[in-house]
């Protein structure tokens, strides 16, 4: 196995070095110690080891490392030893050579396996002696450290010296350190009595090395990748590695898609441990790796591996005693490492695999049960088997949706699709019609997050409805089709598609059916006369043919209609009610709209607070019902986000943000990565957001809400970041992705991103204005102007969810004011003030930056009091968010205006000079340099010197910027 060097990341094992790192300050102190390290093959025993003498070279420790070879049934004799001696010979030749039997080790030629004259008589103890004192010797000089690895491997000899050497440790300035593989210890092996001899000597410390947790895995996985790696490509090399780190490496180096095969280098390394096993346990471990299980029972074995059981038994001892397999509480067996059963699996031969699989199909028919129908599918597809495969399937899938297991089901029911058209009488064989199976995928790649999927699967089962008469069913799969449809933004269609279904039944008798596509219909049709008339009507024939699922549905349109005319507390009271509905129905994700459209609600009547608690709610019930992933279970989901982001509570934010722990669609991860991009911008921390926004971009054109929310996060980072010119391609490519992809023609997150964008051109224009630069002045302006419009016409054009523009929106309005001012070279602080007023609702990070907005434009008015008050209230709300590059910048704005705030040191040397500031309060009275001059009594050179100085130190491009930067700065009063 390939030792990992230092370039592998070291991750995780904190614990482990501070353990040795003490050990080391014990020997240091001169008390002897040792540490016995412990671990599986390639769990990283030596990159630790690496770690650890890294850390005490650099305490000016002498370090001295040997390590034991795999040679034989014994290694090679005193080989790690003799290995420590010629490193000491290099260093020291005079404590060899004053030691006979140390100068006659490092002489044998190298390679020789006759063991020395002194190794089998009483000449040996004058070794060990010698070993002792030369390392005592180098002891009493500095502190030393001595390590061998891979004792596992150590000759009788090593051992007996070692042992030797750890009884007799006391007053020592030394630390031995030794490794050995604890998964090739079998119960005969020679280290076993070694160990349990010395672990019971006082000095003798163990140190077991597990492999790695799930989320260290993930770490030291993007720490190997570096931050491009896919996020699925990390998760599975990490699950697959099961925490082992060489394993882990193999595999993420074989390969851009890890799930390919099993590496060669990898699956030499397994299989060299198996290969050496007797034909009989052989046979054992092979019949155990295509069981497909985790834990396989002795039973089992039993009935397909084809052996007697003396036969059997002895293989299985000898596999659990080299450590192939492990026996669990039930009496199973498993694999050491899921990787060792791959290998062992990818070994066989062909016609092996079918033959096991099938006897396990046999095995499994014969014990019954619903709950291995999913195991039964699997042995019958690969004993070639596919009616059996396709009936068993079908079952499965059947078992998965009982125990609401979404992504299995999905996978079962996509799998008897597959295999449909290659199996004679398929719909005999499957117990059920392609069009049933179809739709049942549409509807679970939906459920389980996959809602491109969801779209193929609808098409196609409504082309297999109209192979039908049916005239209810057409209409009902045209019905989910635009409900799928809607969930992947393509409201157009969703219209043209339940149009189509209301036409074939407008002329039947009141139906469920018709109850649900009315109610589809009036979710489609614009907030009018006619789309409230298709809701009453949906609620209506929902309550003759007793569908409660859809007048639930019809419910909430009619809520949202309530809403739009301004009708709240009644559109509250039909959520509620929708609700109650929808789980007497067993809708649930009627049920979860309603909760949707009622956070949402909430939220834009500026109730923060109790938004945040529904929408807590809300995800709760969402992952109750197994639908966290569906259509109204991702809404809920980052709209929990958003509140706790508006909220304040930030750390919630980033871990209702987290990526799901399953496979789903690109639209699910882009969605919540971009909401919790916006959340790691407030926070600071810049390279995760900016690796969000880059594997996001891409997926913009999904949704109109991914696009607002990287498009925020984007330009509040290059904001932060000073590159506003980047974050101004970032604003327009954002309103314009925004206007693509929405429903509507102003979607109304556009007046808050293009507020952001007026921001970054007015920083542009100040900056411009400073270098005295008129054209790109007049860019930055001309720019914000343009933004200034578009913000404008989506106020007048857009359509709000309710009668008029909610708190959030009249806020953002008013920034987008003060913004526009402050474009034009205004620092106005009324216009901040009705920023900070307007917010108030509960929003505390946009309350936060407007104070320092605020302060600012006070500071330019020299009203220093309530700029500090301001800068004071503010600091105070960063400080608690965590907003790392707020904080930074109000302690920046304290610092540079001489502003007593607490924390912030205050300048102890004046910028100008006496001299200086009364030339520069002259200026500011308008004075010209010959004026100012009589008034000072110095020459009007002179004077000129002092401004060319001024200008300098205040980084100004001229008198009048000059003043405005003394008076921000705090060195000129109003009044002076």
């Amino acid at each position: 196995m390939t030792r990992p060097g230092t370039d592998v990341p070291f991750v995780a094992r904190q614990a482990e070095l501070a353990r040795l790192q003490a050990a080391l300050e014990r020997a240091e102190a001169g008390s002897a110690a040792a540490v016995v390290v412990s671990g599986d093959a390639g769990v990283g025993k030596s990159r630790l080891l690496a770690e650890f003498i890294a850390h005490a070279r650099s305490r000016r420790a002498r370090v001295l490392l040997g390590r034991c070879l795999g040679i034989g049934d014994e290694g090679l004799a005193y080989l790690p030893v003799k290995e420590i001696i010629e490193q000491v010979q290099a260093e020291r030749d005079d404590v060899v050579a004053t030691r006979a039997p140390l100068a006659a080790l490092v002489r044998r030629p190298d390679g020789a396996s006759a063991a020395p004259a002194w190794d089998a008589d009483l000449g040996q103890l004058q070794l060990f002696d010698s070993v002792l004192g030369a390392l005592s010797e180098l002891a009493d000089e500095s502190c030393l450290v001595v390590a061998v690895e891979d004792l596992h491997w150590s000759d009788a000899s090593t051992r007996d010296l070692l042992s030797f050497l750890l009884s007799r440790l006391h007053t020592q300035r030394l630390l031995i350190v030794a490794t050995y593989r604890a998964d090739d210890l079998h119960r005969r092996h020679p280290l076993r009595p070694f160990l349990a001899e010395i672990v019971r000597l006082p000095v003798v410390e163990r140190l077991d090395l597990p492999a790695f947790g799930p989320d260290d895995a993930v770490r030291f996985v993007q720490a190997l990748a570096g931050p491009d790696a896919p996020d699925d490509i990390v998760a599975e090399v990490a699950g697959r590695s099961e925490g082992n780190a060489f394993y882990a490496e193999e595999l993420f180096a074989a390969s851009s898609d890890p799930r390919a095969g099993l590496p060669t280098a990898l699956a030499d390394v397994l299989m060299a441990r198996v290969e050496s096993l007797s034909p009989a346990a052989q046979k054992v471990v092979g019949a155990v790796s295509v069981s497909g299980r985790q834990h396989v029972l002795h039973s089992a074995l039993r009935a397909v591996a084809d052996m007697d059981d003396d036969e059997l038994d002895a293989g299985l001892r000898e596999a659990v005693h080299h450590h192939i397999l492990v026996t669990d509480a039930d009496d199973a067996y498993t694999f050491r490492h899921a990787l060792l059963r791959e290998a062992v699996y990818a070994d066989l031969l062909p016609g092996q695999r079918v033959r096991l699989h099938a006897a396990y199909a046999e095995r499994i028919r014969a014990v019954g049960g619903d709950d291995l129908a999913a195991w039964l599918a699997y042995h019958c597809l690969h004993s070639n088997d596919l009616p059996g495969a396709l009936a068993a399937s079908v079952r499965a899938a059947a078992e998965a949706m009982r125990v609401g297991a979404l992504s299995a089901e999905l996978r079962h029911v996509e799998q008897a699709l597959e295999l449909w058209q290659g199996v004679d009488d398929a719909e005999a064989r499957a117990g059920v019609d392609e069009f049933t199976l179809t739709r049942t995928a549409a509807y679970v790649a939906a459920a389980a997050g996959h809602p491109e999927r969801a779209l193929a699967y609808a098409q196609a089962a409504v082309s297999l409805a109209d192979s039908q008469d049916d005239l209810l069913a057409r209409a009902d799969m045209r019905r989910q089709l635009t409900e799928v449809l809607t969930a992947n933004s393509r409201d157009d269609e969703a219209d043209r598609v339940i149009a189509e279904a209301w036409s074939l039944i407008e002329d039947t008798e009141p139906s469920t059916t018709r109850a649900w596509v009315l109610a589809l219909r009036a979710r489609t049709t614009p907030l009018d006369e006619q789309g409230r008339s298709f809701a009453e009507q949906a609620a209506a024939e929902a309550r003759v043919a007793g569908a409660a699922g859809a007048e639930a549905d019809a419910l909430i349109t009619l809520a949202y209609h309530d809403v739009h005319t301004g009708a709240v507390e009644q559109a509250r009271a039909l959520l509620e009610q929708a609700r109650a509905r929808a789980v007497h129905a067993e809708a649930p994700n009627t049920e979860l709209r309603a909760l949707f459209n009622l956070v949402v609600m909430l939220y834009e009547q500026g109730l923060i607070d109790r938004a945040t608690q529904v929408a807590d709610n809300s995800a709760a019930r969402a992952s109750e019902l197994g639908l966290t992933w569906s259509p109204y279970g991702l809404h809920l989901r980052w709209m929990q986000v958003m509140m706790h982001y508006a909220h304040g509570s930030w750390a919630d934010a980033i871990a209702a943000s987290s990526p799901p722990g399953e496979p789903v669609s690109d639209t699910v991860t882009a969605l919540l990565a971009a909401a919790g991009a916006i959340v790691k911008v407030g926070l600071g921390r810049f390279d995760e957001a900016e690796r969000e926004l880059a594997k996001v971009y891409p997926e913009w054109h999904r949704d109109s809400q991914i696009a607002q929310l990287a498009g925020i996060a984007g330009a509040e980072m290059a904001g932060w970041q000073g590159q506003a010119e980047a974050a101004s391609t970032m604003v327009d490519e954002a309103l314009a992705s925004m206007r693509k992809s929405s429903s509507m023609d102003w979607p109304l997150g556009g007046i808050r991103v293009a507020t952001l964008g007026i921001a970054l051109q007015a920083d542009l224009a100040s900056q411009a204005l400073s270098r005295g630069d008129t054209v790109a002045h007049a860019a930055a302006v001309a720019h914000g102007e343009r933004l200034i419009e578009f913000a404008e016409q989506t106020h007048r054009r857009g359509v709000p969810r309710a009668d008029k523009l909610g708190p959030e929106g009249q806020a953002w309005l008013a920034r987008m004011h003060a913004e526009s001012a402050r474009l034009h070279g205004v620092d106005d602080p009324a216009a901040w003030s009705e920023v900070v007023e307007a917010f108030g609702y509960g929003e505390v990070y946009p309350i936060a930056l407007a104070r320092w907005r605020l302060a600012e434009a006070l500071v330019s008015r020299g009203e220093r009091d309530a700029a500090t008050a301001e800068v004071v209230a503010a600091l105070r709300i960063a400080d608690e968010l965590g907003a790392r590059p707020l904080a930074a910048a109000l302690r920046e704005l304290a610092r540079r205006a001489r502003l007593s705030v607490p924390g912030v040191p205050a300048p102890t040397v004046d910028l100008l000079t006496p001299r200086e500031r009364a030339v520069l309060e002259l200026v500011a009275q308008g004075h010209t340099n010959r004026k100012a001059g009589e008034q000072l009594y110095i020459s009007e050179k002179t004077v000129s010197v002092h401004i060319s100085r001024i200008l300098a130190k205040l980084g100004a491009g001229s008198r009048t910027e000059a003043v405005a930067l003394a008076y921000q700065r705090g060195l000129l009063h109003e009044g002076e």
